[in-house]
């Protein structure tokens, strides 16, 4: 993996601070939005803890000592909300999936090594599928488990799979 590449807005004190100007703060909350779905990929984060969000790297630059206000980020992960980028895991919006690729993409990335590997009419353990040695040069390796399970259940909806629940273990039979 290489080093994420941070935009030139980052090294920028104003960005850090949401605009007034409502052509402005589009143009900001496109820049933001982008950067942390970058981000997320790049780190492979999956999913973002409102509560701790303020001390995650892609909120603050101690370089030039500026940090995104907490209700600024709250700004932000609405709008990615809004965009499909972020989908929140409880009503009371405290954490949230970071998609860089929504749950179907993943789903038909996932479904296609399958027909690459011969994995059709198999089943794989979504262990086997995340952190496997076979899915070591895939995108969807490492790929949080809840995501992983949402784009399987994408792929079950599509009829081109079915979930399985075998002693502590959950699977899929690759139809």
């Amino acid at each position: 993996m290489t080093e994420f590449e941070w935009p030139w807005q980052h090294s920028f004190p104003p960005f850090f601070t949401l605009q007034p100007n409502a052509d402005v703060r589009r143009t900001q909350l496109d820049a933001w939005c982008s950067l942390v779905v970058n981000w997320g990929r790049s780190n492979k984060v999956s999913q973002i803890d409102v509560t701790e969000a303020s001390s995650l790297p892609v909120f603050k630059n101690p370089t030039i000592n500026r940090s995104l206000p907490a209700d600024s980020i709250m700004v932000v992960l609405e709008e990615l909300a809004k965009r499909g980028n972020l989908e929140w895991t409880d009503k009371t919006r405290r954490r949230g999936f970071l998609f860089w690729r929504s749950p179907t993409e993943w789903g038909q990335l996932i479904y296609k090594w399958a027909q690459s590997t011969s994995h059709i009419n198999s089943v794989c353990t979504l262990y086997e599928i995340s952190q496997g040695d076979d899915t070591a040069d895939e995108e969807f390796h490492k790929l949080d488990g809840d995501v992983l399970l949402k784009a399987l259940k994408t792929l079950e909806v599509s009829g081109l799979a079915e979930l399985i629940d075998f002693d502590d273990n959950k699977g899929v039979k690759f139809l």
